[in-house]
């Protein structure tokens, strides 16, 4: 006989039982053990039809081909830049990748992105070595000037965003900042000093709150009070 052991929502710890019976499937971070499903990590519980998907609260950035980052160049080399991106992993920026326009073998690359510069990239390549491959060649890539960088836990950054971009666009009407979500939980906040404060205050509200509901009915009382 099947059965669901949580409810939509729950908060669940590794190894807890979700549910029995051959009748429910394993999602996102899940497994199933005999005629049982396990939680991988701590998060919040989803049921969709007969799968059973489980939102980590915790637990590092793991890297993925088109995931949007921020990150820092920490190093130049011939071929371009080394970029720290809050993970084990190392970035490589090569200079084909960090502009349309052509390079001259002997121009200096610091001049184009420094050491110590924060830049918006997409993730083009993941290798089994732990390292990863980014451009600039898309648009909204850039080099990040002005502004403040924060950083959250980011296996939160989906609520931050909402669904369709809902939560951040609430934000930014409310703020008036430029916003860029990296998906490795750093963001740059853009605008007057007041409004990158409010939306800095709004995203940790969301983070400490992630797992309850009505959280956008709460981000927007918050924000309108505050403006």
């Amino acid at each position: 006989m099947s059965a669901i052991l949580i409810h939509e929502r729950d908060i669940v710890i590794p190894g807890e039982a979700l549910a029995e019976g051959i009748d429910y499937l394993p999602g996102d971070n899940t497994y199933r053990e005999d005629d049982k499903i396990y939680s991988k990590v701590l998060g919040l519980a989803s049921i969709q039809g007969r799968v059973l998907k489980i939102t980590a609260l915790t637990g590092p950035y793991v890297p993925k081909i088109g995931d949007k980052i921020i990150g820092k160049v920490y190093d130049i080399t011939m071929s371009g830049w080394r970029v720290e991106t809050g993970t084990p992993y190392s970035a490589m920026l090569n200079v084909k990748d960090a502009t349309s326009r052509f390079i001259r073998k002997e121009e200096d690359l610091s001049k184009i992105i420094g050491i110590g510069e924060y830049i918006i990239a997409i993730i083009i390549n993941v290798t089994s070595q732990r390292l990863i491959d980014l451009t600039m060649r898309e648009p909204g890539l850039q080099n990040i000037s002005g502004g403040r960088i924060i950083k959250i836990n980011c296996q939160k950054v989906p609520r931050v965003i909402g669904k369709q971009g809902s939560m951040i666009s609430l934000i930014k009407q409310h703020t008036n900042c430029e916003i860029t979500v990296g998906q490795n939980g750093l963001i740059w906040l853009k605008g007057t000093p007041e409004g990158e404060a409010l939306a800095e205050k709004a995203i940790r509200f969301i983070e400490e709150k992630s797992h309850q509901e009505g959280l956008t009915e709460r981000i927007q009382k918050f924000l309108v009070d505050r403006t």
